[in-house]
């Protein structure tokens, strides 16, 4: 089974009730997106690796630490490129690559419809971002997809998921840990996540 990391934080807790508020507009929204998923990515990459660099200070020679890891960003389109910027803002050396996926009216299965993932993959930690984990079938495609090009060691990062959702995830894929602000209670008979906070992309974009 996958590892699930259910992040705390009280700033992080906090914004995500904001965000859940049917109140907030798509500037704020998109806003506390940005926020919520850098506070995320600071605790999801606590344990990257380190390696020592030489540096000059103002005034003598030092030996610092700088992550030792290329990092590939992977966002699931539409939505998942809305937490682009707030992993960004942390990590603004990383790659990103992007996956676009589909649900086939009459399967429901997952289309892959786009891929353009960095050549750094197969070495990288890859983290694979998307609002909601529902039912993970665009999550698992996306991981299939990642796998498939090379890539081994990868993180989901999720606002909101469902018990069906990591379930089904985890089963796909045990090897990958997820980490969520909140593990909500069920899915509703369309697919979306009670409480949840209604559609990301539509709240995102303003469509």
């Amino acid at each position: 089974m996958s590892a699930l990391h259910v992040i705390e934080h009280p700033l992080i807790q906090s914004k995500l009730t904001r965000m859940r508020n049917t109140r907030t507009d798509n500037e704020a929204f998109r806003r506390l997106l940005e926020e919520l998923t850098a506070l995320m990515v600071y605790e999801i990459t606590r344990d990257y690796p380190l390696r020592e660099k030489r540096v000059d200070t103002p005034l003598e020679p030092t030996t610092g630490r700088v992550l030792d890891v290329s990092i590939v960003l992977a966002p699931i389109l539409r939505a998942g490129t809305g937490m682009l910027g707030g992993v960004l803002n942390l990590i603004p050396m990383a790659k990103v690559g992007h996956i676009g996926l589909y649900r086939d009216p009459a399967t429901l299965e997952p289309v892959e419809y786009y891929c353009k993932l960095p050549p750094e993959l197969p070495a990288a930690q890859v983290i694979l971002v998307d609002p909601m984990l529902a039912t993970a079938g665009s999550a698992i495609a996306a991981t299939d997809i990642i796998k498939r090009e090379g890539g081994k060691r990868i993180q989901f990062l999720c606002l909101v998921a469902a018990p069906e959702g990591v379930d089904a995830y985890s089963a796909a894929h045990p090897d990958v840990p997820i980490y969520t602000a909140a593990l909500d209670r069920e899915l509703n008979e369309k697919g979306y996540i009670l409480p949840g906070l209604g559609d990301a992309g539509d709240r995102i974009f303003g469509t």
